[in-house]
Parts: structure tokens; C-alpha cells; sequence
């Protein structure tokens, strides 16, 4: 429940009623029956008439049309006005709520922008040495109508340091009225809001309490009540006016165990549909599966085989495969994947392999083309960047299609497509997909990624699919180092790379921006391209970056790959997967810029090979968020436990603005991180749909939850 409370004692520590007022720290009880001055949920905001005919239409600009979509608009934090933040002596740390006296604003002008300047002086502070912090609004001259010289303020933000002065830029303010007597607006806990453009927020909080007032409690239900044990009129008064952190916290986890139920629902629904057709019935043929070990100079993981007997199962089943291979870089994903194509092939199928780029494709190509043709099975390629040799066989007698999305839209006859893998999968959209998928007749489906994905979301994003985990790394591999450095010289940088040039290897070195930029400083890819063609005289020194064209892109990566160039300077265009064993060497310049996820993707291009590779990480030390994240570099090499650091460190909005999840519009992503939360989501979906199937009896009134996908409604009909 709430950390360190659970949702009984939040509850008890506030008896049920609503916030008065006339006395913000208690609670008047009111009767839940029926009331018809009440307002119900459903009634449009314009028939409110504590509200403005302005103020209805800058809720409309919001989204914001009746009662219900008001309430919906939770605070976006909490400020405990009871007691406030000292004023810092020092920049920096955490965003601070502190509250002064405005003692002089002005319009100032600077270099490349115009700004409102308000110094706000600590009241509590008196004599020499007053603390105070200045406040600054870039563009926003019409702030000089909103504070004024003399006025109380409370101010929310992260102090930072300029010359000398401690600044807050932006922060959220609020002028302080003396009302005559107790105020929702301080001291208390007070929800603070997302802005609606033309409401100030001390007016939104007036609104939201005037609402809450008058709200219908018998409107207020819900589809599926996920906790009758905590009504949702109990659950919105103290989401919107709590009297302590953890009832807000309380409520917030409730609300987020209704929309989570909502996902697992759609979640269990999809996987039941899919279970519901019937599927092909391929694989109980193994000719080219065991010749194809018996080819391989090397033995597959346990990993691996335990992958292969998981997909095996599936073919073997009447139910169409729907299933994610998830391994980290390097973990042997793509043998996996000849071996399910084998068991087509063998099937008299097709198989297709799409991937989300041309140079990812083409390496897959000689991949297969390397293993797979020996064993007879014919291998095309097909990109939109080129045209394909005319001793390649033609669409309709490939046994396997390799490509990128011109799978999609060339003309490619798949005569009998059986199973359709797709690489790196959420590089690719819903639609994208499920074209590709409805080219064949009920075709069994893997996703592979390589993008590690901590636990909880992998319950979420990928709930309708079975998992199979890679979380081996084929024996073999060199010893990779991983190392950080603040104040690396020039030269001693220079010097470690020329020397693994001399033993023969291959080296990396990587910068997140293709071209000079004024807003970022940082070296971008075509600076130093020039600069390490000079240090690296006698070596050849290739350039890759996206601004490239996928000619140009992979001229340059083949002839990296066949040791043409030695030094490649590169942004993260060479972050999926660009194979070359021989490169033991990555160094990756402003590491601070990366995320997490796309360091560990990126360190994957190394240690590919027999030999001790190194990545070394970059930085200028001044971050010390930067500093805490890269450190996690260092410690570990598990994309696994990189994933959990970074759901930790960026949280779970973050994460999945990276992921395409199609979960970006959660209300309350903070909470996917709460594995207990999600298992009683998925519990409460299960049971659901084991009472009612179809939704259509006992529990029809959830049928309107439902999002048809449309990959599992094309594909399984």
C-alpha cells in the first residue's frame, strides 16, 4: 500500500467526510444518500455556477468539458505549507518550497533573451545578512502585472547558481492574499496542478473544493470497483485536499490500481483471443534444426536450448505462437531465430525476419546466408536502398526474407509465410506489424529485443505475449572493462587507442551529436571526424551518423566490418545491432548525454569477439545525477539489473517515453515500478475474464474497457 503505511492506517489517520471551508485541518461528515442539489459527474462544467463563462472555456481548451472530467484533473504534486523549506545558502540538491517578501522586480534584457526579475526576500530573517533568492521568467514581461514589490510569495523550484547569486528560473509562485481567516490554501498539505492556460492555480484549487463540495457521491462508481473496501468519494477527497502525504499517496495508489486493472484487462483479453483461434501446427520435423547444430563449431547456451524447446512447444501447438525473445545485447538472439525458421522451413513454410534498419538487415542477411546455405535454404534480402542481385532466387522460392519495412510495401509474393520474426520490435509501429503479419495465413510470431526491460513493465507492455529470457552470454567472449573518467587527457586518450589499433583491433569512438550545435555544448561527430583523421595518421578513420544515406551508411560499415577502416567515429546510429568482433574498443564522448539503456546498447558493439575489450565513459564530472547513472556502467554489465537502475533513476515516464510502449499516456506511470500493485491488477484481470470470458454477462459493463489491438484482431481474426 503507501510506503511505510499502509492504506488502513492512511484512512484512519483521516475519518471519512470533506474538507471544510471554513476549517482546512478537519472534515465534516456528510450522508452518501441521494441528493438531488448534488452534483452528478456527468453534468457539463458551463452549469456550474461558481464557474466563469471564461473559466469554462479555458477548462474546454484543457480537455476539461463536465463534472467527472474536473475531478479526473489530480494534482500533479503536493506542498506541505505547514512548514516551509530555509532559504539555501548554497545552489544546487533537491527543488525547495520556501515563502518571502518580493523586494524589487524589473524587466532585464540579456544577451539572447528578455526576462521578469523578482527578488524575494526570507521574512523570517531579519538585520545583517537576510537571505534572499532572485527569481527570473524568461519572456514573460506580463508577469510585472502578477508580482509586485511588497507582496507575500511562495515559491517552488531548484536553486541554482549565476554569478555569484542563487536563482531559481521558472519556478512555480504563488501570491499570497490575506483572506481573513483559515485558507485551503495554506497551512495544510495543498495540491498543486497541472496549469489550464487563463486559471491561476490558486483559482483551480478554489474550483476543484467548490467541486468536491457539491460532487454526487453515488455518481462517483466505476465499472468494476477494484476496492470497495475504499469508496472513490473517500479516494478523490483525499487525492485532492489530504491531511497527510500518505492518504494522497493512499488515494493515488488506488486510482493507479483502477487504470493498471483497465490495462491488464486488455491485456488478458488480447491473449485470450489469440488462444482462441487456431493456429497452424509446424516444427515436428527436425532434419535441418539437427543439422544445423551438428554445423555450428561451438555448443548454444542453456539459454538458448531452453528458448528453442519454449518455441518448439509452441509450433507444435494448434495455437498460433505469440511470443518475445528477450535477450541482452549479445546473448545469441539471432541463432534462436534461425532455429525457429528452421523448424518452418522444415514445415514446407516461409519465414520472414524484418528488422528496423538497413544496416541491421543486411548483416542479418550474411548472417543467415553464412549458416543457412550450406544447409540448402535460400536467403533473400530485401531493402528499399537497393536492388537485389539477379543470382539471388526470386520472392515466391525464398525459404527465408530478410528486410527491413520494405517487406511491407515492395512486392514480395510470399507464397506460404509460416512465421514472421520481427527484430528490435518497438522500433516499429502497431500497423507496421501487423501488414507484415497479415501476408501470411495464421503465421506463428516472435518479437525479439534487446532492450533490457525491468520486470514490471515487461507485465505491462508485454503481458499478451509468452517471455523467453536469454540470460546467458555465449562462451568465448573476451573480458570486457568498463571505466569512467572526469579529466581524461587528449592525449593519453589518443595513446590507449593508438595502441589497440597497433595489436590489430578496431575502436569506436562515439558523440551524441552529428553536427556543431549552439544550444548543446558538446563535440559533435563531424568535429572530431577531422580532428581524429590528424591524431590517427597512418590508420584509417571512418564517419557514420543518421544524416547519412543508407548507401552511404553501409559502404562505411562494410568496410569497418572487413577492417578497411580502423577508427570509427559514430553517433548512435551503430546502436542496434552492428556486429564486428574485431572491435574491442568504445569510446563514448559526453556520456552524461546518454541514457542508460542506449549506453548499455551501445557498449554491446564490443566484446563481440575472443579479446579484452574496453569502453571507456567520458564525462565532465559536474553532474552529479550524471555521475550516480554512469557509475551504474561501471558496476555492471547485466542489461537486466542497467534496467532497474534506470527505472529507479529516471522513473517509469521516462523510461517509456524511450520504449514506444504505447503506455505514454498514463496517469500514474510513477507507480509502475510497484510490482505488488501490478500482480493484484493482473489477479483482478484474470478473474474477470476466467467468471466471463467474452464480457458479456456478468461483467459486460467492462466490454467498453476494452481497446481492440489491431495486430491481434487482424492477425487471429
Amino acid at each position: 500500500m503507501g510506503k511505510g503505511r499502509s492504506r488502513a492506517e492512511a484512512r484512519r489517520a483521516s475519518q471519512a467526510g470533506q474538507v471544510s471551508c471554513t476549517s482546512p485541518n478537519a472534515r465534516t461528515a456528510r450522508s452518501l444518500s441521494p441528493d438531488a442539489s448534488l452534483t452528478p459527474i456527468t453534468a457539463p462544467l458551463a452549469s456550474l455556477d461558481f464557474l466563469g463563462a471564461k473559466e469554462v472555456i479555458s477548462l474546454a481548451s484543457a480537455g476539461l468539458h463536465v463534472a467527472g472530467d474536473l475531478l479526473d484533473w489530480l494534482p500533479r504534486r503536493y506542498e506541505d505549507r505547514r512548514r516551509f523549506d530555509a532559504f539555501p545558502a548554497a545552489p544546487g540538491g533537491p527543488a525547495i518550497c520556501v515563502r518571502g517578501k518580493v523586494v524589487d522586480t524589473r524587466n532585464r534584457f540579456g544577451p539572447r533573451a528578455r526576462f521578469y526579475e523578482a527578488v524575494v526576500e526570507d521574512t523570517r530573517s531579519s538585520g545583517m545578512g537576510t537571505a534572499t533568492i532572485t527569481c527570473r521568467w524568461f519572456n514573460m514581461p506580463f508577469l510585472k502585472n502578477v508580482i509586485a514589490a511588497g507582496q507575500e510569495v511562495i515559491l517552488h523550484g531548484k536553486p541554482k547558481d549565476f554569478q555569484g547569486r542563487i536563482y531559481i528560473d521558472h519556478p512555480d509562485f504563488e501570491v499570497i492574499r490575506d483572506d481573513g481567516g483559515p485558507s485551503i490554501h495554506l497551512e495544510r498539505i495543498v495540491p498543486i496542478y497541472r496549469n489550464v492556460s487563463g486559471i491561476a492555480q490558486r483559482r483551480l484549487r478554489e474550483i476543484q473544493h467548490q467541486l468536491l463540495e457539491r460532487i454526487d457521491p453515488a455518481s462517483l462508481g466505476s465499472p468494476y470497483d477494484v476496492d470497495p473496501t475504499y469508496p472513490r468519494a473517500e479516494a478523490f477527497r483525499e487525492v485532492h485536499f489530504p491531511e497527510a502525504i500518505e492518504q494522497a499517496e493512499a488515494a493515488r495508489r488506488r486510482f493507479a490500481l483502477e487504470e493498471f486493472f483497465a490495462v491488464q484487462l486488455n491485456v488478458v483479453w488480447r491473449r485470450a483471443r489469440i488462444h482462441d483461434h487456431k493456429g497452424r501446427v509446424q516444427g515436428t520435423k527436425t532434419t535441418l534444426l539437427k543439422r544445423f547444430y551438428e554445423s555450428l563449431p561451438f555448443d548454444l547456451t542453456g539459454a538458448q536450448k531452453r528458448s528453442i524447446k519454449e518455441i518448439v512447444a509452441d509450433l507444435r501447438s494448434p495455437r498460433p505462437m505469440n511470443r518475445l525473445l528477450q535477450g541482452d545485447v549479445g546473448s545469441g538472439k539471432t541463432f534462436v531465430a534461425m532455429a525457429s525458421m528452421l523448424l518452418a522451413i522444415d514445415s514446407g513454410a516461409q519465414a520472414a525476419l524484418m528488422a528496423p534498419t538497413q544496416i541491421l538487415a543486411e548483416q542479418h542477411y550474411l548472417t543467415f546466408k553464412r549458416w543457412l546455405e550450406p544447409l540448402g535454404v535460400r536467403v533473400l534480402l530485401r531493402t528499399a536502398a537497393k536492388e537485389q542481385s539477379t543470382h539471388l532466387p526470386l520472392d515466391g522460392e525464398a525459404q527465408v526474407l530478410i528486410g527491413t519495412h520494405a517487406l511491407l510495401y515492395d512486392k514480395v509474393a510470399f507464397t506460404d509465410l509460416g512465421l514472421v520474426v520481427i527484430d528490435e520490435q518497438h522500433k516499429f509501429g502497431v500497423s507496421q506489424r501487423s501488414r507484415l503479419i497479415d501476408q501470411g495465413t495464421m503465421p506463428d510470431v516472435l518479437v525479439m529485443t534487446a532492450t533490457p526491460i525491468p520486470r514490471t513493465l515487461t507485465m505491462t507492455i508485454y503481458g499478451d505475449l509468452d517471455v523467453s529470457i536469454l540470460d546467458e552470454r555465449p562462451a568465448g567472449r573476451g573480458k570486457m572493462v568498463t571505466a569512467l573518467r572526469t579529466a581524461a587527457k587528449q592525449t593519453d586518450i589518443t595513446k590507449f587507442v593508438k595502441e589497440q589499433l597497433a595489436t590489430g583491433r578496431q575502436a569506436y569512438l562515439v558523440y551524441p551529436l552529428v553536427e556543431e550545435s549552439e544550444a548543446l555544448k558538446a563535440e559533435s561527430a563531424t568535429e572530431a571526424f577531422e580532428k581524429w583523421q590528424k591524431r590517427l595518421s597512418g590508420h584509417s578513420v571512418g564517419l557514420v551518423h543518421g544524416k547519412l544515406s543508407p548507401e552511404e551508411k553501409e559502404d562505411v560499415m562494410r568496410r569497418f566490418r572487413d577492417g578497411e577502416i580502423h577508427a570509427l567515429v559514430a553517433t548512435t546510429v551503430i546502436e542496434v545491432g552492428v556486429d564486428v568482433p574485431n572491435a574491442n574498443l568504445m569510446i563514448i564522448h559526453h556520456a552524461e548525454r546518454f541514457g542508460l539503456a542506449q549506453l548499455h546498447q551501445l557498449r554491446g558493439r564490443i566484446g563481440r569477439g575472443e579479446h579484452k575489450s574496453y569502453c571507456i565513459l567520458l564525462t565532465d564530472g559536474k553532474s552529479a545525477d550524471a555521475m550516480e547513472k554512469l557509475a551504474v556502467m561501471e558496476k555492471t554489465s547485466d542489461g537486466f539489473v542497467i534496467a532497474e537502475e534506470d527505472l529507479r533513476l529516471r522513473g517509469p515516464g521516462d523510461v517509456l517515453g524511450t520504449m514506444q510502449s504505447g503506455l505514454g499516456d498514463l496517469r500514474f506511470p510513477d507507480f509502475l515500478a510497484d510490482t505488488a500493485l501490478l500482480r493484484e491488477a493482473r489477479a483482478l484481470a484474470d478473474q474477470v475474464i476466467a467468471e466471463d470470458p467474452s464480457l458479456a454477462a456478468l461483467h459486460a459493463s467492462l466490454r467498453s474497457l476494452i481497446q481492440e489491438n489491431p495486430v491481434a484482431s487482424s492477425q487471429r481474426g
